[in-house]
């Protein structure tokens, strides 16, 4: 048998801090991972001038906590149904879109959907954006954040004299920022339920 010219390097023999740096390094990455998440993919080039992200990376989304949303609620609550997180405006500062309603024992209390951001002066969250007002009796089901495009399936009424407990229009909907307003667009036309 011929020997190796080279001789045997420390390194390649395991020893236990070995195992312990590597398995340090494993977890390191796996908590990394499940707290970055990418971004939706798309098939659009970015834009020349687009504004870098890693300036705004360390800015966590605004919460829903203590923040006053517009609701009449009487003596209960306002609870936060649903929420999502995504820069909505592309200036690498995530925004949340809360689903609300009134914590109401029975019936079916309608939603309201707001946008927040936080303030520049002291970085609590305020809304800046009603997309779906309570006073219009909806529902929200099918609430979904992709590629900065809200969407959502509004359970309505044809007419006041349809019952709270039973909607009879079914639309979906989305918004979009068009750099000064969300716009909402319908995909598909309204349909009874």
């Amino acid at each position: 048998m011929q020997q190796s010219a080279v001789p045997e390097l420390a390194h390649t023999h395991t020893r236990p801090i070995h195992w312990v740096a590597t398995a340090t390094a494993v977890a390191g990455v796996v908590a990394l991972s499940s707290v970055v998440q990418p971004g939706s993919a798309t098939a659009a080039q970015a834009a020349s001038g687009t504004h870098s992200t890693s300036a705004h990376a360390a800015v966590p989304p605004p919460g829903t906590t203590g923040v006053d949303f517009p609701l009449q609620c009487g003596p209960v609550k306002a609870v936060v149904a649903k929420k999502t997180t995504g820069d909505l405006d592309g200036d690498g500062r995530p925004e949340t879109v809360a689903v609300v309603h009134c914590d109401s024992a029975m019936g079916t209390p309608p939603d309201g959907v707001y946008v927040l951001t936080r303030a520049t002066d002291n970085g609590t969250p305020r809304i800046v954006a009603t997309l779906v007002d309570p006073k219009d009796r909806l529902t929200v089901t099918d609430f979904s954040l992709r590629a900065r495009t809200i969407g959502a399936t509004l359970l309505g009424y044809s007419s006041d004299a349809v019952p709270n407990c039973c909607p009879d229009l079914k639309t979906p909907v989305e918004w979009h920022w068009n750099g000064s307003a969300f716009i909402r667009s319908t995909p598909a036309d309204a349909h009874s339920v």
